[in-house]
């Protein structure tokens, strides 16, 4: 027996359970179609919700910034690594989403590494939504400090969490997706602002999944709800609607800039390249120059779930163009997803660990790219599964 046997056998063990990943190599660029294992498929799985991810200005503004400044930073942030692009960038973002700063990091999951050690240590408490993104989930255990989960978008059982352990820290930060990726239902913000509020501790919002989305013209959850300047932190990525690559953090000015002396991704790994961040700023004159991309996105979210419904299928409790369609244990959301892809449809399997036991899945990512012509043949393949299955009568 070798060292490495037990490797072997717990990915033998994924394959038995139906849990193992197949992961799917594209060679075209992101959109409505692509070819999957040398296949044309209709795009249903990426997070490229406007499109933007191969927008010609999006990558002209890239190929002319790497043109004329080289592509990497060749540093960190806080030694040279700090380049015109990235304070263009966080000026314009912190323009865009109508707050005093923002700071840049080279992806969303590293903007929480980030700024949740940095916010709190062993001395204090944190209040976290139970089904919180994995990067928030590891920034709260690499800073140390206690992790009290409260019931999923329960503000009561919030409250309860606070009242009953709030005496016993120094400082305390209450953390929350707003929009949750697996199921597409949006935070009740303006409610855990009140608790905040109330309780005067730090409010915490990612908002991956709302940027481009959410809000006037895809601001995000913040407008959405009008919290502006009540929400301390907003963190987000601009590797899904924006169609590019990098994180962000957004908010009170004394917070970005405390992140500038202590985030350690901005302190200890090179900074977003320069065709990202160009490419970044390409996303958001588009989206400050109109809101048809986020206008069609949500008219093709709405056709496509009710349609599914219409269909028999079960499209959870999504409020988002995330349409996750359940199906229940593992083996059949994989079986589901390969007779999708042979029906000319990539969309993938979704199971545990990424969701509980038991609530296995396909998820369906909606996007402007998408015409009703491919949304009805996408349909179309749902139908035809669904009822090989015996998913739908």
């Amino acid at each position: 027996m070798t060292k490495t046997d037990w490797i072997q056998q717990e990915i033998d063990s994924l394959k038995s359970q139906g849990l193992y990943n197949n992961i799917r190599t594209i060679a075209s660029p992101q959109g409505a179609w692509l070819t999957v294992d040398g296949k044309k498929v209709l795009n249903f799985c990426s997070n490229n919700y406007l499109g933007l991810a191969n927008h010609p200005a999006v990558v002209e503004a890239s190929r002319k910034a790497s043109a004329e400044m080289g592509v990497g930073p060749g540093a960190v942030r806080s030694i040279a690594g700090t380049m015109s692009l990235h304070i263009e960038l966080e000026k314009r973002l912190a323009q865009f989403k109508g707050v005093e700063s923002a700071v840049t990091f080279q992806s969303g999951f590293t903007a929480n590494l980030a700024t949740i050690p940095a916010l709190v240590n062993k001395e204090d408490v944190i209040f976290s939504d139970k089904l919180n993104h994995a990067s928030i989930i590891d920034g709260c255990r690499l800073s140390g400090a206690k992790i009290i989960a409260y019931e999923h978008n329960d503000v009561k059982s919030l409250e309860e969490q606070i009242q009953a352990n709030l005496k016993n820290f120094r400082r305390a930060l209450i953390v929350t997706d707003g929009v949750f990726s697996m199921d597409g239902d949006i935070a009740p913000l303006p409610d855990i602002y009140e608790v905040a509020k109330k309780y005067e501790i730090l409010l915490m919002v990612d908002d991956a999944h709302g940027e481009g989305v959410l809000g006037k013209g895809g601001r995000g959850i913040v407008d959405h709800f009008g919290l502006h300047g009540k929400v301390d932190i907003e963190v987000g990525t601009m590797s899904k609607a924006f169609g590019v690559m990098g994180g962000i953090v957004a908010g009170k000015s004394v917070i970005t800039e405390w992140l500038r002396q202590r985030g350690r991704p901005f302190l200890f790994s090179s900074a977003m390249t320069v065709p990202d961040a160009a490419a970044c700023l390409a996303a958001v004159d588009l989206l400050e120059d109109s809101t048809q991309l986020v206008d069609r996105l949500w008219d093709n979210a709405k056709y496509f779930k009710a349609e599914m419904k219409t269909l028999g299928f079960n499209t959870g409790v999504s409020e988002t163009p995330i349409t996750p369609v359940m199906l229940g244990e593992a083996p059949l959301a994989q079986q589901f997803s390969r007779e999708l892809y042979e029906a000319g449809v990539f969309a993938m399997a979704l199971g545990y660990p990424t969701v509980p036991q038991g609530k296995a899945r396909i998820r369906v990512m909606i996007s402007a790219a998408h015409a009703k012509d491919d949304l009805d043949q996408g349909l179309e393949a749902f139908k035809k599964v669904g009822k090989k299955l015996g998913v739908v009568g």
